[in-house]
């Protein structure tokens, strides 16, 4: 009797153990970033993901959110500008590396928006602690002449720069590196475009990303003209112990990852590689098209997929997949992606709320003990400019400066969108994670008057100051 009890207690704890829902990751469904969504990069870190891509203009933005989905609404918040006439402009492929404690940022940019091209250079920044969207101060110019999409990694217990650069043909270079920001050797060529799939359209290998697993080196790159459809990804493998030399790289004959017809999807290339938060799985980040006339623009949008391995240690891209397809997310994050923030001030840690959940406009904003109420509850929806308008979630009304008034003290409220650069706004980082809220038209920034920490203390635009009662924390809810 009491080994039969045993038995059927034993099924019904099973019973109840299949029956409970797992954790699971949100679902994911692409395009992870629609606006300036060309050169993606994205790093997992301290329970989130941190995404760059090409800007075309003078700042580099990052979102964050803790998942995949998330990033799609998460805010662009502006970590870097381009602080002299010689890397003003036109911000290219940017990437984050976590190197000996610091975040270290690499990107392209031009001299000037009339000849971007032919000064594009690559650029280094580090940060100031471990806080993957900085502050950031610059650090150094990794070379001397064009070249595009710097990455680096470290193979064989040594730090290496790869980048694409031109001689005669678009081509893949690397150099060594003494510290994150210092090379230690010149650039050598170790890929040219030679089959005809790298030919399409122009003779380009260019984007490098590294890819390493079970002690074997990979390097993905892009080919071909990325104007074109046909832009796709190739493997070179390391063979050989020299990484700076081209015979110690095997160019495999075929393309790893190229147009889809089928779903819908053209030119795909420039991706990075991350891993899920849980470490199980591998996952590419690329851009792409959504028509084979589209081209080498802003037009281009984020995907993600998951990957796998091939039983020879191979990475296995697979195929694009067509947006829209909904998938779970990858493994180990939470189970729902925040589509809402709350606005909380460094001085008080009171949040941002419109004052009474009015739906008038001109209704004012003001800031008042978190409670977790709609009214205090922010969509921070990109408006592909390097700003973005804050809706209300309880009205349905953004943020705006009253009258466009540049004056400091003018005050902020809530208005019926009207697409005027007084009711966009960017987000500069500070340091802590904090921001600074500043208006487009005006460029004065969001703060507490009087730096007051009681409920309803008018929220209003001043000159930024640096002082707490004008920073601001972004938090998903």
């Amino acid at each position: 009797m009491a080994r039969r009890l045993l038995t059927l207690l034993t099924a019904l704890l099973l019973a109840l153990a299949i029956g409970q829902p797992s954790a699971s990751a949100a679902t994911f469904t692409n395009p992870v970033k629609t606006q300036k969504g060309a050169d993606p990069w994205i790093s997992y870190y301290a329970g989130n993901y941190y995404m760059v891509t090409t800007s075309w203009t003078s700042a580099i933005t990052m979102r964050r959110s803790a998942t995949l989905a998330g990033l799609a609404t998460a805010p662009s918040v502006q970590v870097w500008t381009g602080d002299a006439a010689s890397r003003c402009c036109n911000i290219w492929a940017p990437e984050i590396h976590f190197l000996n404690g610091r975040w270290y940022l690499y990107y392209v940019a031009g001299q000037n928006i009339a000849d971007y091209n032919a000064t594009q250079r690559t650029h280094v920044l580090e940060s100031a602690g471990s806080d993957p969207t900085g502050p950031y101060t610059y650090k150094n110019q990794l070379n001397s002449a064009w070249m595009l999409d710097p990455t680096v990694a470290t193979v064989n217990g040594q730090l290496y720069l790869f980048g694409s650069a031109s001689g005669g043909t678009q081509n893949l270079v690397a150099a060594r590196m003494s510290n994150p920001y210092t090379l230690a050797t010149g650039f050598s060529t170790i890929s040219t475009p030679t089959n005809s799939w790298e030919k399409s359209g122009g003779s380009v290998n260019e984007g490098p990303e590294i890819l390493q697993r079970g002690g074997k080196t990979f390097l993905i790159y892009s080919a071909s003209g990325c104007w074109t459809p046909d832009y796709k990804l190739g493997q070179l493998t390391l063979t050989g112990s020299d990484p700076l030399s081209a015979s110690s790289w095997t160019k495999k004959s075929t393309p790893v990852f190229q147009r889809n017809d089928s779903a819908g999807v053209y030119g795909p290339g420039h991706n990075g590689f991350f891993t899920s938060p849980d470490g199980t799985e591998n996952w590419i980040v690329y851009h792409a098209n959504d028509s084979a006339s589209d081209g080498c623009d802003n037009g281009r949008t984020t995907r993600a997929q998951k990957f796998t391995w091939n039983a020879d240690g191979t990475p296995n891209l697979g195929t694009p997949v067509a947006l829209g397809s909904s998938t779970g997310g990858p493994s180990g994050e939470p189970s729902a992606a925040s589509t809402t923030y709350t606005l909380t001030n460094r001085n008080s840690a009171k949040c941002l709320e419109v004052a009474g959940g009015s739906t008038a406009d001109g209704a004012d904003v003001q800031q008042f003990t978190c409670n977790g109420g709609t009214r205090q509850r922010w969509r921070i929806e990109d408006r592909g400019d390097d700003t973005s308008r804050l809706v209300n979630v309880a009205t349905g009304k953004v943020l705006d400066t009253a009258d466009c008034s540049a004056a400091d003290g003018a005050d902020l409220r809530q208005w019926t969108w009207l697409d005027n650069a007084c009711q966009r706004f960017r987000f500069l980082v500070t340091d802590g994670g904090y921001v600074r809220v500043v208006n487009q038209s005006t460029g004065k920034v969001a703060e507490v008057a009087n730096c007051s920490p009681a409920d309803a203390a008018d929220v209003r635009q001043w000159t930024w100051l640096n002082n707490t009662c004008q920073q601001w924390k972004l938090n998903p809810v």
